[in-house]
């Protein structure tokens, strides 16, 4: 019987890998699992954000898109088609919510575009307390929008209101300022522009400060006033940012809510301060037609989504 032998059969030794050329790239896989690992605070927190992004806007956007072409009673729930858009066309207050909220949004982009960024010109225009006064501006904003609409309805209360107050003092006469039909949208579109005018001034005062000084020089020199400059040089440098906040302004007032709700209640007096976001509230929470409801909001979206599309091309229009 043959000695064992010490030496390890080829069948034995252990297979290695081939030598990996020195200075050659490393494989694709530990490469990815090296980003992976270095990364990997970074994916967490990114998968979180997409996560609650699904949750709280993917999910109510597909949810709300179903539920406009069903039906639920009983906690059945049944396909009907169009029928929820035809409740809601055949609705009386339909397009009474939709002047309404036609009629608001025209009256907060004169006000709340502009009266903004006379006050972002007049800031920047002086030379001392920039800083006390872009707070001042900025305060509302911070404020709560229940201890807001408090306040303007101590300044509209018919009885004791500061506004009649004063009215008073200049020998008019008073005004039943949220509850007369002719004059409740105007008071919440004040109401609305103190409260959210703080943010867009930034923004317009942000873009008049990186204005090159020597476009204001130049204008000077050919003989250009206030009025003049404002015109030929600051409108046209900010065009980029006016344009963008003009399409955030109009989608933010189409959907304006909290205003008209705590104000006058949603409806008003004989519902002149019923808005299509209130009526959807209304819908939902009252009538617990969450179909219709659901319905209206696709309606809101559709205009909102072709109204965006039809600005972003006629920028790229400009553009080209």
């Amino acid at each position: 019987m043959p000695a064992p032998s010490l030496t390890p059969s080829k069948a034995d030794r252990p297979r290695r890998s081939p030598p990996r050329p020195a200075g050659g790239p490393p494989p694709a896989g530990s490469r990815l699992a090296r980003a992976v690992r270095r990364n990997l605070t970074a994916h967490a927190f990114l998968v979180g954000a997409v996560l609650c992004f699904g949750f709280f806007s993917w999910y109510p956007m597909v949810r709300e898109f179903l539920l406009a072409f069903q039906q639920t009673e009983g906690g059945r729930t049944t396909w009907v088609g169009l029928d929820n858009l035809t409740t809601v066309y055949h609705d009386p207050a339909f397009w009474q919510a939709w002047r309404n909220t036609a009629l608001f949004t025209v009256l907060a982009l004169v006000l709340g575009f502009a009266v903004p960024f006379a006050v972002a010109v007049v800031i920047n225009e002086l030379r001392h307390g920039k800083g006390y006064l872009r707070l001042l501006v900025y305060l509302p904003v911070m404020l709560p929008p229940v201890a807001s609409v408090l306040l303007f309805k101590y300044l509209y209360d018919p009885g004791y209101g500061l506004l009649n107050e004063l009215l008073g003092l200049l020998g008019l006469p008073g005004q039943q300022w949220l509850q007369d039909p002719d004059t409740s949208m105007l008071s919440v579109v004040l109401a609305a522009t103190w409260m959210n005018m703080g943010g867009a001034a930034l923004v317009y005062l942000a873009a008049l400060q990186g204005i090159p000084g020597e476009l204001y020089e130049a204008a000077e020199l050919d003989g250009a006033g206030l009025f003049r400059k404002i015109w030929h040089v600051t409108i046209p440098q900010t065009r980029l940012v006016l344009s963008l906040m003009l399409l955030m302004q109009i989608i933010a007032t189409m959907q304006v809510f909290v205003e008209p709700f705590l104000l006058t209640g949603g409806a008003g007096p004989e519902g002149s301060t019923t808005t299509v976001v209130n009526l959807i509230y209304q819908y939902a929470f009252n009538f617990n037609n969450y179909g219709a409801a659901a319905a209206l909001g696709l309606l809101l979206l559709v205009l909102l989504a072709g109204f965006s599309a039809a600005y972003v091309r006629l920028g790229r229009a400009e553009d080209e």
